[in-house]
């Protein structure tokens, strides 16, 4: 009986092996179906950290091609963050606009805020017309729509005449239901743990 061992371990792998091999036929085939290239409208929502952070991703990818990207920030553009001092190093590709001034309970003025978000859309609106950039985040642009800084069915409607094949990713907690019935992508950060909780503070490198 010293080969039952030994043939069992065949079999398993035999099996593991055909459904392998039934897995990657239906990925194949699921993947060549797929024929749309479209400018996509993403959106990077809910409690959990990462957010901005996964959208920054997107905009490595994006310069890895030697493509440009605008970044607009409508709430924390006063934070001297570690993206922005590493996505400057391509300042031939980026364009960053910081114009928030912090979030809305440090400013306590809503006119400021209002005129703060309408001055970043604007910068906004004019990526969007812009062929030659191929990525647009709009970073925190949940909160200001959250408060109300910024009429959704105007910047609904902006988003969707931008230039064919330009992608846009929003940032920021509690998306709109609106924005999100328009999306074509939709991700939700959940809040697991989160070690702020138990009094751990912003640090370098994590936070900002």
């Amino acid at each position: 009986m010293p080969d039952q061992p030994i043939e069992q371990e065949q079999a398993a792998q035999a099996r593991h092996r055909e459904k392998m091999q039934k897995r990657k036929k239906m990925q194949d085939q699921e993947v060549a179906s797929k024929s749309i290239e479209k400018g996509l409208l993403m959106v990077n929502t809910g409690p959990g950290k990462g957010k901005s952070t996964a959208a920054f991703g997107m905009v490595l990818r994006t310069l890895s091609y030697g493509q440009h990207v605008v970044v607009v920030q409508f709430i924390k553009g006063a934070w001297d963050t570690g993206e922005r001092r590493a996505l400057e190093r391509f300042d031939d590709l980026v364009e960053w606009h910081a114009l928030g001034e912090g979030f809305t309970w440090e400013t306590q003025d809503r006119n400021r805020d209002i005129a703060a978000c309408e001055r970043a859309w604007a910068v906004a609106r004019q990526a969007f017309a812009r062929p030659d950039v191929a990525l647009v985040v709009l970073d925190e642009l949940n909160v200001a729509l959250r408060y109300d800084y910024l009429p959704i069915k105007q910047v609904l409607a902006d988003i969707a005449a931008r230039v064919p094949g330009q992608h846009v990713v929003v940032t920021g907690r509690n998306a709109k239901p609106d924005l999100m019935k328009a999306a074509d992508l939709v991700t939700e950060m959940g809040a697991v743990k989160h070690h702020f909780k138990n009094g751990v503070k912003a640090q370098q490198g994590v936070e900002f």
